[in-house]
């Protein structure tokens, strides 16, 4: 919004001799360092009151793990009042809608995603709190909303695909993949496959690992900041075509996008680190992982996500091999039997002895990692 009044009101300022200083507000590496503090300063002033909204509702979503020994762990912080991520969003939304260019394409697709999922996250927390809903949505029904925004993501996308420079002198939507420079082709309904497969799971894959305090929103950090770059190097002819990524008109206005989305999960973990004053549920989970999902599939980077976000996938790995093989050993040996001590991942190293504080942290180092590696396949192409 800032940036757009800057031309309307750019004969003026060049009259009263202050548009050299106003001039920086057009450079997006200055206005991302804006979005972050801000994301992160929005959130923290309106925090304190909506925290105690929220404890003064009782909108908490109660301690249920299915397990005796960590429903005993957690049994103190079923009165830790859920549904955060009213805070996320709007924080998000605001950052956003402040400091980039809010006629920019890839922004308006971001922020619909924002809201999009915030929505439904927000339904889903209300439904398990007032217990009407069978805990909540069933996973079908958030599939539902998650695949239609998802094929409405390609479809606009997609038709972008004609003004996108692939490496190699090449057009068009493809699919990148790390350590090989040359592009694979989409179709149309391949390339919605894969746009769903992404937001989705990575929406998904967030929910599943927002389980111990400061773990799901500190494990976003990594990622944003790895899209943060990726969507910088997208939008500029040299830098793209020096690494061999391609090019993406405008997609450099995501950059404050992950900002504001960086600031937000910088100022929500001041209030969810041990011991957490607030849970982000649903509302936050959905919406942060969905949102750098789109991030990767605007600027053709699904691939390299799998990477940059290793940490969650290993999350969902986890969940998914668990569930699998129990079904697998009870259809064939009568009786299920397990991987993992217990699933999501997390869990599974808390039973083995780790403490809280101990998982949070080693998973959070290991999503830095992650997030190394994601980087410097930039120049292994």
């Amino acid at each position: 919004m800032f940036y757009r009044l800057l031309f309307y009101f750019q004969d003026f300022l060049q009259q009263a001799g202050v548009w050299p200083y106003a001039n920086v507000f057009r450079y997006q590496t200055f206005r991302l360092a804006l979005a972050v503090v801000t994301g992160f300063f929005v959130l923290m002033a309106f925090a304190p009151p909506v925290i105690r909204v929220l404890r003064k509702l009782r909108v908490r979503g109660g301690v249920n793990f299915d397990n005796v020994t960590v429903d005993a762990i957690y049994a103190d912080r079923a009165a830790t009042p859920s549904m955060g991520g009213v805070l996320i969003v709007p924080a998000v939304v605001l950052a956003t809608a402040l400091w980039a260019d809010i006629a920019n394409f890839h922004v308006i697709l971001g922020l619909v995603t924002v809201v999009w999922l915030g929505v439904l996250g927000a339904v889903d927390d209300y439904l398990k709190i007032i217990k009407r809903s069978r805990d909540g949505l069933r996973m079908w029904e958030k599939l539902v909303f998650q695949v239609g925004l998802a094929a409405l993501l390609a479809y606009f996308i997609y038709q972008t695909g004609d003004s996108i420079v692939l490496p190699e002198d090449g057009n068009g939507i493809a699919l990148n993949l790390p350590f090989y420079k040359f592009p694979i082709p989409l179709g149309f309904w391949m390339f919605v496959l894969v746009s769903v497969l992404v937001v989705a799971g990575t929406s998904n894959a967030v929910n599943l690992s927002d389980g111990m305090d400061g773990l799901a929103i500190g494990s976003m950090v990594p990622p944003a900041i790895v899209f943060l770059v990726i969507s910088y190097i997208a939008g500029r002819a040299d830098y793209s075509s020096y690494l061999f990524l391609p090019h993406v008109p405008g997609v450099g206005e995501l950059t404050i996008f992950c900002g504001a989305l960086l600031g937000a999960c910088l100022g929500f973990l001041w209030y969810n680190c041990p011991p957490a004053q607030v849970f982000m549920g649903d509302t936050g989970s959905l919406m942060l992982g969905g949102a750098i999902g789109y991030v990767a599939i605007a600027t053709r980077q699904e691939v390299l996500l799998l990477i940059a976000g290793g940490m969650f996938v290993l999350e969902a790995l986890s969940v998914m091999l668990q569930v699998g093989y129990f079904k697998f050993t009870r259809r064939t040996r009568g009786e299920g039997r397990k991987i993992f001590r217990m699933s999501p991942l997390h869990y599974h190293f808390q039973l083995g002895g780790w403490t809280e504080t101990q998982t949070v942290v080693r998973f959070w180092l290991l999503g830095a990692m992650f997030a190394a590696l994601a980087l410097a396949t930039l120049k292994l192409r």
